[in-house]
């Protein structure tokens, strides 16, 4: 008889992305601009328990409302993060073109930019266990809501996205899938 893996609590959940966020996205520089916004609390991270992808979208839409209307000083930008609902990152891949209307449906395009995490994520012409993929790699399912004005500050005072996306490259294929998993599990 198996038994149904139990679904991680909350407070699970956001321990293991604030890991993510400080292991790998801060600790290996992944993004540069993380860290200034992360240590002065102006990143929000929101575990969603929907049931369904309707009751996702639900909270997509209170998560690009509140960024809307709430100041980049007191929110920058945001991770929502779905522990269970997209076990297959194909499933949610194609979601992410039902996320694209959404902004649109909000008249958000070039004023929020969603990039997308996940376990099991895959770049296109790439082999699953291709380091590349670790960059898009996180413990769940992740929409990470960014201000496109926040990005834009932040590419001024910093590296191109083109010598970003080549250091991350380096980084990733030099830690290589077990020093990833390595890295993630806090050893």
């Amino acid at each position: 008889m198996s038994t149904i893996p139990q679904a991680p609590s909350d407070e699970q959940v956001q321990a293991d992305m604030r890991r993510w966020i400080e292991q790998a996205v801060i600790g290996l520089n992944l993004c540069p601009f993380a860290k200034s916004v992360y240590v002065k609390n102006q990143v929000r991270l929101v575990v969603s328990r929907a049931r369904n992808i309707d009751a996702l979208l639900d909270d997509l839409d209170r998560e690009l409302e509140l960024l809307k209307t709430t100041p980049a000083e007191q929110v920058d930008t945001t991770l929502l993060v779905h522990p269970t609902l997209f076990p297959d990152f194909f499933v949610f891949n194609d979601f992410l073109n039902v996320v694209d209307e959404v902004l649109e449906e909000h008249e958000l395009e070039g004023v929020i930019q969603v990039a997308p995490f996940h376990p099991a994520f895959q770049f296109e012409d790439t082999e699953l266990d291709d380091a590349d993929n670790l960059t898009n790699r996180a413990p769940y399912a992740t929409l990470h809501l960014l201000r496109e004005d926040s990005i834009d500050r932040a590419v001024e005072s910093g590296d191109s996205a083109e010598t970003i996306v080549e250091r991350n490259l380096k980084t990733v294929r030099a830690l290589g899938l077990e020093g990833w998993k390595r890295l993630l599990a806090g050893h």
